[in-house]
């Protein structure tokens, strides 16, 4: 087995480093240099796993990191590129689940051979001491963020990972790079939060420009589609059945009686490797540098 692998989803491109094939160990150090686009392979991110047994009846471990090293809670564009390596590389089954630190999520191959897998992403929380969001109780719907001398109307959801929604009549790159890192840094979220910036194009779709707080400006991220779908529908601005647009493509979002994400779209596979002795050198001593940090 390669050293790696290289997927990508709507341009949301992930490195996978299974830990049944390599002695490697994820620290902050280790994942910034394999995403280092110049010094490294490059990539948004690093899919760690399977961590632990991979069985169809148990849930299947995965660790997921943020090209700044930090470790991520839960992603929908990483667990469907996880969910198809998993099928082509472990298992025949059709479904199955997916254990990460946000809680386990259930993944349905609906065509291997198209890169068409299903998540579902559990229920959206929009309580304010659970995004979280200071200074603030009960649902964080519709509740004012004040930035600079501009004040918004934003909506706050915790998917797995917290989520800032900004309803506005026009979104674009330029918006988003802009205001993004203000308002994921901003005091009111002591975890940070990803920022999405939503226009509601009808009740039936949507498009969203995006600003991770571990990446930056980003073409694509399912847990911000289930956000940005989540909040729209909270606000009663869109139906059960969402088509949510980004720059590098778009993913279904639907909502169950229950109230549970579905969030579908395609991965697919790019590359794969291994590296070379100097470089894997450089990853040995990263992977000493310590235990790799959570990011909220």
């Amino acid at each position: 087995m390669s050293d790696f692998l290289k997927y990508q989803a709507l341009g949301n491109d992930y490195l996978i480093v299974d830990p049944g094939s390599t002695d490697l160990v994820p620290t902050p150090a280790l994942v910034r240099l394999l995403c280092d686009r110049h010094y490294g392979i490059g990539s948004d991110g690093v899919l760690f796993g399977p961590v632990g047994p991979v069985a169809s009846a148990e849930p299947i471990g995965l660790r997921i990191f943020n090209p700044d090293g930090g470790e991520c809670e839960r992603s929908g564009n990483g667990l469907r590129i996880f969910g198809l390596y998993l099928a082509e590389h472990y298992l025949k089954d059709d479904e199955f689940t997916v254990r990460t630190p946000a809680g386990d999520a259930r993944v349905e191959i609906l065509d291997a051979e198209a890169g068409l897998i299903k998540v579902d992403m559990g229920r959206p929380c929009f309580e304010a001491d659970q995004v979280p969001v200071e200074g603030l109780s009960g649902p964080a719907v519709g509740w004012s963020l004040a930035l600079g001398d501009r004040t918004f109307t934003v909506t706050s959801v915790n998917v797995g990972n917290p989520h800032t929604v900004v309803p506005l009549p026009q979104v674009g790159a330029e918006l988003a790079r802009d205001l993004g890192p203000r308002i994921a840094r901003h005091p009111r979220f002591p975890h940070g939060t990803n920022v999405q910036f939503l226009q509601v194009i009808e009740r039936t779709r949507i498009r969203i420009e995006i600003w991770e707080r571990g990446a930056g400006y980003t073409l694509a991220s399912g847990s911000s589609s289930c956000a940005a779908a989540a909040a729209a529908r909270a606000l009663d601005l869109v139906d059960d059945e969402v088509e949510v647009q980004m720059p590098g493509g778009s993913l279904r979002i639907s909502f169950d009686p229950a109230g549970s994400i579905q969030l579908t779209g395609t991965a697919e596979p790019v590359a794969g490797g291994w590296f070379a002795p100097g470089f894997r050198a450089r990853l040995l001593a990263a992977g000493r540098t310590g235990a790799a940090g959570w990011r909220g």
